[in-house]
């Protein structure tokens, strides 16, 4: 009966170690783009991997700086900017979650001929707290 007892125990052990792997997670992400860029918003676009088999869904966000640039290329005035960001909840499926999301400046107001810039972006999914940054200076056209 104990030998019983130890061969049942042992295979039950080794299948918990064996599932182990299975559950596990490694967040990346696999990539993030700028996909549009409009005269005040931008879209990024991503996909995240690693997530695992035990989620449903996962919390994504994206955070960057939209700022007023003059034809020469520079920023006028520091008041011409803004910390801009967007989250959403996206599905996992097979451990992976794809999806975009879009920033908007709704309250920068940039006189023409200045143009909204976005920089400094960076793609976070909280649930992990992984992110990726997307590098690169990505311009709008002309305000009005």
């Amino acid at each position: 009966m104990r030998r019983v007892a130890f061969v049942l125990g042992s295979l039950v052990t080794a299948g918990i170690v064996a599932a182990t792997p299975a559950l596990a997670t490694s967040a990346h992400f696999n990539f993030a783009n700028v996909t549009t860029v409009t005269s005040n918003s931008v879209t990024v676009s991503f996909k995240e991997a690693g997530l695992g088999n035990s989620l449903n869904s996962v919390n994504i966000s994206v955070a960057g700086t939209a700022e007023c640039i003059n034809g020469g290329s520079n920023h006028p005035k520091a008041g011409n900017k803004e910390a801009e960001s967007a989250s959403g909840t996206f599905n996992v499926s097979n451990g992976q979650a794809t999806g975009s999301l879009t920033m908007t400046a709704a309250n920068l107001k940039c006189s023409p001929p200045m143009t909204i810039a976005w920089t400094d972006l960076v793609v976070t999914d909280t649930t992990f707290s992984d992110s990726i940054s997307i590098p690169g200076t990505f311009f709008a056209g002309p305000t009005g």
